[in-house]
């Protein structure tokens, strides 16, 4: 569980931030407050006298601003040290910059030199300032929280059945490979195992985003921190620590929030740019009041210290990392997991998509698609019972598949199998044949059904039921399709995607699978090696392409593709090829992940924009621009519309929705 303790680690650092800006930010307020008593501001703005006069009062403003300047400004002071020495001027550089100046002038006209002191507006600066990292530290401590939320899903005991039968409660750490431990109805499930006792159903929602419960029985996987339902279950320990379901999402996540994003480097180029035309600005608004108006060099400042603080490309810094951190959560909570940042902002552009057929698409395991009745005094479930109760002792995957479409199975007497041809017994004391087409050939026994040749050219699998020596009807059977297939494929169609599937079936059966679910093309009969092949061809038409598969012999093919992805896999997360892992076996997530990659570009585009077009408009109104129509802004009005515009950043990333 070390990772676990690194992102716990890293969290708590940022709590500790949190904590830290907090409380500079209320010792600086009450610093303000007598700042505020013995300053001109105050009374300059309601046109009245100052109130608080005797002498030695600029020595108690100076030294009382002294302490808020080192005490208060220290985290953007180490800021500017920090980002000079990895030559990255940025946002820190410009507070820095800003509320030194501010000090060192004011400072000296104390001690002497004619001018005015800026001590009230440095002390306002730094108080807004330090709420706005106060907020902004508290949103994005929020966006990381869903990790925490996920290291919290383990338990921290597990009834552990020592090897004489006793149960002895241990922590879960202590846990090994092959224990054996009892899970009890609504526990937790403390690691990922096989069940070897009991029946039950488990609640996976919060690591699959699946709402209904899974049921589980001997034989059957459960993964660690899911919600065990109704049943008492013991279960063999399979995986622990780093090598678990959860910690496999932990960690995927936490790469995924740490990996740099694309747009992210467009905004970091953005700041340094804003830096330096900040620093530009400023020095310019300086050098023009001075030369080209008759004010003094006090008001010449106070509009070059607004400008560099509100050029602060702080909402530019927050732009793309909290959309990042806040899609990645959302993600992770429906059960998709990003590996790779770049190829899920490449997924917003995706023109086609690549289905593998067999366990994606479709469920990988055969089912009865239709019935066909020859004696209308038979009903449809009749013959399916009739056929199941023959089929039940068999271990075909066609009679496993006729078996589990019936609700219950009927008893059978002299059961008897027909090597390579099917099945008989007594039920019901009628005698029954389940066989294949060929049994009836070898019998010269006719079909008059054209429905039954329909049923074969779709590459569906016929079987056919003899009762008492009579052919009563036919079952056919066909790997079963997804039911969301058809509503994904129409969704993603919907959005302009061109929709195909590889397959190593025959010809017949993709082309069913294709009519039936609405696909644009397909490729049957390719072998696992030429996928690659087919993901290269459909490139070759100029689409920037997905492929998902289930990844077990896809795995080439997901790294050829720009965006892979693999749908469905289970407890075996590291599937090390796929960009994206769905981890619920549903094409439909396809479409969630595919939207929300378009959603998370729009907030980060719209974020940018926002940062970038704000200091636009503000730069000039700063250095004054609008002084002869009488608007004028001071720093500390500058520094709440700065913080202003971070926190609406902040808050769109959070307004992010599937």
């Amino acid at each position: 569980m070390e990772h676990c303790h690194h992102s716990n680690h890293r969290s708590h650092n940022h709590q500790n931030m949190v904590a830290d800006f907090r409380k500079r930010f209320w010792i600086s307020i009450c610093l303000t407050v007598p700042i505020l008593a013995l300053s001109p501001m105050i009374p300059h703005l309601f046109g009245v006298q100052q109130f608080l006069t005797f002498p030695g009062n600029g020595y108690v403003l100076f030294a009382l601003s002294s302490v808020i300047f080192f005490y208060g400004g220290w985290p953007f002071l180490k800021g500017l040290h920090t980002e000079l020495f990895a030559f990255n001027p940025g946002m820190m550089t410009l507070i820095a910059i800003a509320i030194t100046v501010a000090y060192v002038y004011s400072a000296f006209v104390v001690l002497g030199v004619k001018g005015e002191i800026f001590f009230a507006e440095l002390a306002t600066l730094i108080d807004i300032m330090l709420l706005g990292h106060w907020i902004e530290m508290r949103s994005i401590l929020g966006a990381s929280k869903a990790l925490q939320e996920l290291v919290k899903l383990m338990p921290s005991e597990a009834h552990k059945i020592m090897p004489g039968g006793d149960i002895k409660n241990v922590p879960i750490e202590q846990l090994q490979k092959g224990d054996r431990i009892l899970i009890k109805p609504g526990e937790k499930i403390p690691a990922d195992g096989q069940v070897t006792k009991g029946e039950t159903s488990i609640n996976e929602s919060m690591l699959t985003g699946e709402s209904t419960p899974v049921s589980k029985a001997k034989g059957a996987k459960v993964i660690g921190g899911s919600i065990n339902g109704e049943g008492s279950i013991e279960v063999t320990v399979t995986k622990i620590g780093k090598d678990s379901f959860l910690s496999q999402v932990i960690k995927l996540v936490k790469e995924a929030q740490e990996s740099k994003s694309k747009t992210q480097d467009l905004a970091n180029r953005a700041a340094l740019w804003l830096t330096i035309i900040a620093i530009a600005c400023g020095t310019a608004t300086l050098l023009i009041w001075l030369i080209f108006t008759a004010q003094n060099f006090a008001f010449a400042l106070e509009r070059t210290v607004t400008v560099m603080v509100i050029t602060c490309p702080h909402a530019l810094g927050l732009a793309v990392p909290l959309v990042v951190a806040v899609s990645t959560a959302i993600a992770a909570s429906h059960g998709l997991l990003i590996r790779n940042r770049t190829a899920f902002e490449r997924a917003r552009n995706i023109n086609a998509i690549v289905f593998d057929k067999t366990g994606t698409l479709t469920q990988g395991e055969f089912g009865v698609t239709d019935i066909l009745i020859f004696d209308t005094a038979l009903s449809k479930m009749d013959l399916l019972n009739y056929a199941a109760a023959v089929e039940a002792h068999s271990e075909h995957p066609i009679a496993k598949g006729i078996v589990k479409s019936t609700p219950s199975i009927w008893d059978v007497d002299d059961f008897k199998a027909i090597p390579g041809k099917g099945a008989e017994g007594i039920v019901k004391d009628k005698h029954v044949k389940v066989v294949s087409p060929g049994y009836l050939r070898e019998q010269a026994l006719s079909i008059n059904n054209d429905n039954t040749l329909t049923l074969s050219s779709q590459g569906k699998t016929v079987i056919y039921v003899i009762i008492d020596n009579e052919l009563k009807g036919a079952i056919a059977l066909a790997d079963i399709i997804r039911p969301e297939s058809k509503t994904a494929i129409k969704k993603l169609k919907g959005m302009g995607i061109q929709c195909l599937m590889l397959t190593g079936d025959n010809k017949q059966v993709a082309e069913w699978v294709a009519k039936e679910i609405g696909l644009d093309s397909y490729f049957a009969e390719v072998l696992p090696q030429d996928k690659v092949k087919k993901i290269k061809e459909v490139q070759s038409r100029g689409l920037l392409v997905a492929m998902a598969g289930d990844g077990i012999n896809d795995a080439p093919a997901l790294a050829q593709a720009d965006v892979g992805i693999a749908i469905g896999a289970g407890t075996d997360v590291a599937i090390e090829t796929a960009d994206i892992i769905l981890v619920k076996s549903n094409p439909e997530d396809v479409v969630a992940i595919l939207t929300l990659a378009k959603a998370t570009t729009h907030k980060m585009i719209q974020n940018l924009l926002w940062a970038t077009g704000y200091n636009v408009f503000a730069i000039p109104v700063a250095a004054g621009i609008l002084y002869p129509y009488g608007i004028l802004l001071t720093p500390a009005i500058a520094a709440i519309l700065m913080s202003l515009s971070t926190v609406i950043v902040a808050i769109n990333a959070k307004l992010l929705k599937i």
